[in-house]
C-alpha cells in the first residue's frame, strides 16, 4: 500500500465513542456502568464467607478464561503486577544463575532489581533499545529467566514461546501484564506468570495476579533464599506454599469493590468467548492501526520486526523528515503539543509515548477498546499532525 502525505482538508466531524486509550490503567469494557456493580461484599470482611466467595471465584474465573492448567496455582496479591514479579524474584531466585532480558522500562526495573537490590551473583543481562527485542537463541535456559512478554512501554513483544525449550533445567519468569487476553499463553513453557487487573481488562488497579507452574511450587518449598522476606512476599511457612493465598486467604487486606469490579471485567470476557474472543478483539484492534500506519507516510511503528508488533499496547513514532531534523527537546515538545491538541478536541486521552519511550504515540488497543472508536480516531490523528507540523 502507498503511503500518503495529504494533510486532510477539514477537521474530522466524528469522534470516538470512548476516547479512553490509555495504555494503564486502561478503557473499561464496553458497556461498564459502575451500578452494574455487585456491592454485597462492601463494608464486609474479605475473610467472611462472602468476601471469601467473591476472592475465590475471581481466581477461579481468571483460571478458565485463560486456559490455565489445572495442576497450576493462581493468587491474588498485593501491589499489582509489580508486586507479585517482585513476590516471585525475591522469594525464588538466588538457587541458580541468572538470565534477565529487558528492551523496555519495565523490564529495565527487573533488571535492576536483580542486580542492584537482589545483588544476584551470577546475573546475566541480554539489553536490546526500544523498538527492538535481544537475541532470543542466546538465552540459556539452564538458568532462571525474566523477562517480559509484551513490552508496554515500547510496543515489543516476543513472537511466540518457540524460544523457550520444553526440557528447560531453570524456571522462566514472565510478566505478561499486557499480554495476557490479547495474546497467546503458552502455558508449558512458562513457569510464573503475573499480571494486572487494570491491563487488558481495564478493571481498577492495586492487586496483582500470581500464577505458579508446578515447578514453580517446587522451588518454592525446596530452596529458602538467603535474604529477608517481608511479610507481603513470603509464599511459603515451614517449607511449604501457603495454600490459602491460592484459594482467596490473601495476605493484606483487598478493595472489594475492585474485586467486584474485577469480577464483572471477568464475566464480560466470558460472554465474548473467554480468552480467544479478548485475543480476537486486540487483533482486530490492531488491524485497524496496522492499515492507517501502513498509508501514513508521517508515522510508523516503534517496533522494528512486524512479528514483534504488539496488539495491546501499539507504540508508534513520528517519522517524517521535518520531525527527525529536530532537536531530541524540540521533538518531546512536538508529541507533547500533538497529544495535547487531541486532549482538547476530546477524541483521545493518555495517547502520549511513556516517559522514558522516544518520543511519539502509545494507544491502547487491547480488547476493551472498541475497533469502531480507533476507525474513528485515525482521521484526528492525521488532522493533528497537520494542525502542528
Amino acid at each position: 500500500m502507498t503511503k500518503q502525505n495529504t494533510a486532510p482538508a477539514v477537521k474530522p466531524v466524528n469522534t470516538p465513542a470512548c476516547p479512553n486509550f490509555s495504555s494503564g490503567p486502561c478503557p473499561k469494557r464496553p458497556g461498564w456502568d459502575i451500578s452494574k456493580l455487585k456491592l454485597d461484599t462492601m463494608g464486609r470482611s474479605h475473610r467472611a464467607k462472602v468476601g471469601k466467595d467473591a476472592l475465590k471465584a475471581a481466581i477461579d474465573k481468571a483460571a478458565s478464561t485463560l486456559g490455565v492448567p489445572d495442576d497450576w496455582k493462581v493468587g491474588i496479591v498485593p501491589a499489582s503486577d509489580t508486586g507479585a514479579f517482585e513476590m516471585a524474584m525475591w522469594s525464588m531466585l538466588g538457587e541458580r544463575g541468572v538470565d534477565a532480558l529487558a528492551w523496555e522500562s519495565f523490564g529495565s526495573g527487573w533488571v535492576t532489581d536483580a542486580q542492584k537490590q537482589l545483588k544476584l551473583e551470577d546475573l546475566r543481562i541480554l539489553k536490546a533499545g526500544y523498538g527492538a527485542l535481544p537475541n532470543l537463541d542466546e538465552v540459556d535456559f539452564s538458568r532462571d529467566v525474566l523477562f517480559t512478554w509484551n513490552g508496554t512501554t515500547s510496543g515489543v513483544k516476543v513472537p511466540n514461546g518457540d524460544f523457550i525449550p520444553s526440557d528447560r533445567e531453570g524456571l522462566v519468569f514472565c510478566d505478561a501484564t499486557s499480554a495476557v487476553y490479547a495474546q497467546d499463553m503458552p502455558w508449558d513453557k512458562l513457569d510464573v506468570v503475573t499480571w494486572s487487573w487494570q491491563k487488558a481488562l481495564g478493571s481498577e488497579g492495586g492487586h496483582g495476579m500470581l500464577m505458579l507452574s508446578p515447578r514453580a511450587v517446587e522451588r518454592l518449598e525446596s530452596y529458602t533464599p538467603d535474604r529477608a522476606l517481608p511479610k507481603i512476599f513470603r509464599l511459603t511457612k515451614g517449607g511449604k506454599l501457603i495454600d490459602g493465598i491460592f484459594k482467596g486467604a490473601t495476605i493484606n487486606t483487598p478493595s472489594m469493590l475492585a474485586v467486584s469490579d474485577f469480577l464483572d471485567a471477568i464475566e464480560w470476557v466470558e460472554t465474548v468467548g473467554g480468552a480467544q474472543g479478548t485475543i480476537k478483539r486486540a487483533n482486530d484492534n490492531f488491524a485497524v492501526i496496522e492499515q492507517w500506519v501502513a498509508q501514513t507516510d508521517w508515522v510508523d511503528f516503534l517496533a522494528e520486526k512486524e512479528e514483534t508488533r504488539s496488539n495491546s499496547s501499539v507504540c508508534l513514532s513520528f517519522v517524517s523528515d521535518s520531525f527527525t531534523a529536530l532537536s531530541e527537546e524540540d521533538q518531546a515538545a512536538f508529541a507533547k503539543k500533538f497529544v495535547k491538541l487531541l486532549e482538547e478536541e476530546g477524541v483521545a486521552y493518555d495517547i502520549g509515548a511513556y516517559r522514558d519511550a522516544p518520543a511519539g504515540l502509545r494507544i491502547w488497543c487491547g480488547p476493551t477498546v472498541e475497533a469502531s472508536d480507533l476507525q474513528a480516531l485515525t482521521p484526528w490523528l492525521d488532522w493533528a499532525y497537520y494542525e502542528i507540523a
